[in-house]
């Protein structure tokens, strides 16, 4: 199924979601420098390790500013990874990369050891407040934690390590060493993990797969790396990732190895993990929506369309009294764990 989606609007952090940030320290007083990032001279096309163009672009800035900047991305970066803003003298900012492409806009940045050339990237991006929720969520929901920081207009994260999603279904499938049972088995389990948060526009390349050896096999995981539509459409199908055409090779992998009772198991089994993490950080979780359903993240009618909708397809009217998005994003997980609590 094609999705033509038109440009997200950018909504700003609101007084709430600024106070449930503090509150879990995700905000600090770092350089507001999204815009400082914009000062470069050029920008040159970057492109990968077999010439195709990767869609960013890599930034040149004059000797000073660049040094300007290498002093307060090193800082940032400490921040980010040790949780305190000290001088490291043997990081160095060694490359910034833009992408236009995307909502949000992002810079790039990678950060070496001079000492042993190893490097590492992070983000920096506007700080809208659609993809603050969706990051949140992802740390209180999925199995994984996010790390990032806010202050006013900029929003920091890190990098995300795997293989990209559409990279992985071109590559890996035909490797004889791919379990591809497993790799169902995830993906089955990641569309379920999206579906309960409302985690929007799941194409292949809007996600990674980590691969990690086992002692036996090897085991994957997928992971959301863009959430800029975190409960923003009215489409249903938008929140399903089985219905994007860019995951149909994975579609048709999980209809061919997968039954429906084993495929009902792994929603199961997803859902029960969820209400786990529901019920470990309901204090949080509860900040986060008080905040979440106050604000607005969508316009009206995408509001109206997607209760009807979720009406529909859970067959109840529980989301006909929702007044806002995040009031639908909550109920949707209380409704779809609801499901696995009575089995």
């Amino acid at each position: 199924m094609e999705f033509k989606l038109k440009k997200k609007e950018f909504y700003p952090v609101s007084d709430l979601l600024g106070g449930y940030l503090e509150m879990f320290e995700r905000t600090f007083d770092i350089p507001a420098l999204y815009e400082d990032l914009h000062r470069f001279d050029q920008l040159f096309p970057l492109f990968d390790a077999e010439g195709n163009d990767t869609l960013w672009k890599t930034a040149h800035y004059d000797p000073a500013t660049k040094d300007d900047l290498n002093k307060r991305l090193t800082l940032i970066y400490s921040l980010l990874k040790t949780g305190d803003i000290k001088v490291v003298d043997h990081l160095e900012m060694e490359r910034v990369d833009f992408c236009d492409f995307g909502n949000s806009r992002p810079f790039r940045i990678r950060i070496v050891n001079k000492f042993n050339d190893n490097y590492d990237h992070f983000y920096v991006k506007v700080a809208d407040a659609s993809r603050i929720y969706g990051l949140e969520l992802e740390h209180i929901l999925s199995p994984v934690r996010i790390n990032y920081l806010v202050n006013e207009n900029t929003l920091i994260e890190e990098h995300i390590a795997g293989v990209p999603g559409d990279v992985f279904i071109r590559d890996y499938f035909e490797k004889p060493d791919t379990n591809c049972v497993r790799i169902a088995k995830e993906f089955v389990k990641f569309t379920e993990r999206s579906f309960v948060r409302l985690l929007g526009d799941m194409r292949s390349y809007n996600y990674v797969v980590d691969v990690t050896p086992d002692f036996e096999e090897v085991q994957y995981r997928v992971r959301a790396i863009d959430f800029d539509q975190q409960s923003y459409e009215g489409s249903l199908n938008m929140y399903l990732p089985q219905f994007f055409e860019e995951n149909k090779r994975v579609v048709e992998l999980c209809t061919e190895l997968l039954n429906y009772q084993t495929m009902q198991q792994y929603q199961d089994e997803e859902r029960t993990l969820v209400a786990r993490r529901v019920r470990i950080a309901e204090r949080r979780l509860a900040a986060l929506f008080d905040a979440m359903c106050a604000d607005t993240l969508s316009p009206p009618e995408k509001v109206e369309q997607l209760k009807q909708e979720l009406n529909e397809f859970h067959e109840s009217d529980d989301f006909t009294g929702c007044e806002s998005m995040g009031a639908v994003v909550k109920k949707n997980v209380d409704v779809t764990l609801r499901k696995t609590a009575s089995l």
